[in-house]
């Protein structure tokens, strides 16, 4: 009877515990090493500004140098007006992208242009940190439309910055590795001691082998069973596709400017008292009273998702809690990870 009453007991905790944390995939939480996004660099004219552009002499000298290709023989002097812009061309590209595909870049005024409104790209190359050029952009510049009355959206437009979506294609393919003596690395987007040995059992339970072995917080190495030798792809999916459940560090982010209160996981507070304004925040182990008005009064097994809770109740604003949270964390009772954005 005790042993299954031990096994019953055991099954709702498990149970719990995977309520508590969802399983995710490899895939959402981690990559391989050496498939990794490259950052590509350039820089160009946009033409067509309706004497939005530089002042300068700078884009009609680029722009001279870019006629002379094509056999005109202009002078700078001639090509000098305010309709161009001299432009830093930025883009990312991915791992295992290939010739001909195409990329979306940020277009953006190095000079004393006043917008790029209308704009349109030259040619462009675009360089690796190998002074390599991989693509090579154009097209029209983009600014997120027009700012009218009936706009939902009051964010006032920035005209020095626009994209191109697909505005880049492919030059040449960036290489890529990422088996190394027969293994691959699975590299944590935030790294975990908890998360990496999780993804290590993941991996060993799926296979019924002890194929992966966490190295550190970060990279879970794995070896490549004789079986894929020769299909690398389907290995690497199936890896993908095991589902694990991440752990995280207990933190609580407070953004001022907007009163933006973030917090993952039932975050901890100690035995604590707190008057701040008009409100008294009391936590202890037996409370005596209930919360009253501008008055919080919480067991020792306290959260600040139950203190939130209660403040909001109260009447507190965003600053209040904020506030509260803060002197919590400095009297050492929070037990999280305090980010103040």
């Amino acid at each position: 009877m005790k042993k299954w009453f031990f096994i019953f007991t055991l099954l709702i905790f498990i149970s719990s515990i995977m309520l508590a944390a969802p399983l995710v995939r490899i895939k959402d939480i981690a990559t391989f090493r050496g498939a990794r996004d490259n950052q590509l660099f350039g820089i160009g004219i946009v033409v067509g500004l309706k004497g939005t552009g530089d002042s300068g002499t700078l884009s009609s000298t680029m722009l001279k140098n870019m006629l002379e290709h094509f056999g005109s023989n202009i002078t700078a002097s001639q090509l000098k007006s305010k309709n161009t812009a001299v432009v830093s061309v930025t883009a990312d590209i991915p791992a295992f992208y290939k010739e001909g595909m195409r990329l979306d870049i940020t277009v953006s005024s190095i000079g004393d242009a006043k917008s790029l409104r209308g704009g349109v790209l030259l040619q462009t190359p675009l360089y690796g940190a190998d002074n390599k050029v991989y693509a090579v952009a154009q097209g029209a510049v983009s600014l997120g439309g027009e700012k009218t009355k009936a706009t939902i959206n009051k964010q006032d437009r920035y005209p020095l910055v626009g994209s191109i979506p697909g505005g880049a294609i492919v030059e040449r393919e960036i290489p890529t590795q990422i088996v190394d003596a027969n293994t691959v690395t699975i590299t944590l987007n935030s790294p975990d001691f908890t998360t990496a040995a999780r993804v290590m059992e993941g991996i060993n339970e799926r296979f019924s082998s002890d194929l992966a072995k966490a190295r550190d917080a970060a990279s879970v190495v794995v070896k490549i069973p004789q079986v894929f030798s020769d299909d690398l792809v389907s290995f690497l999916s199936i890896l993908e596709e095991v589902e694990v459940s991440p752990d995280m560090t207990a933190k609580v982010i407070v953004n001022e400017r907007t009163g933006t209160v973030v917090l993952g996981g039932n975050v901890k507070i100690s035995d604590v008292v707190v008057s701040y304004g008009n409100f008294n925040v009391s936590i202890t182990t037996n409370p005596t009273e209930e919360s009253t008005e501008n008055t919080v009064n919480l067991s020792n097994n306290a959260t600040v998702g139950k203190l939130i809770r209660a403040l909001s109740a109260l009447g507190a604003t965003p600053q209040d809690m904020i506030a509260i949270l803060e002197a919590i964390k400095e009297a050492g009772a929070l037990h999280a990870r305090l980010i103040v954005m």
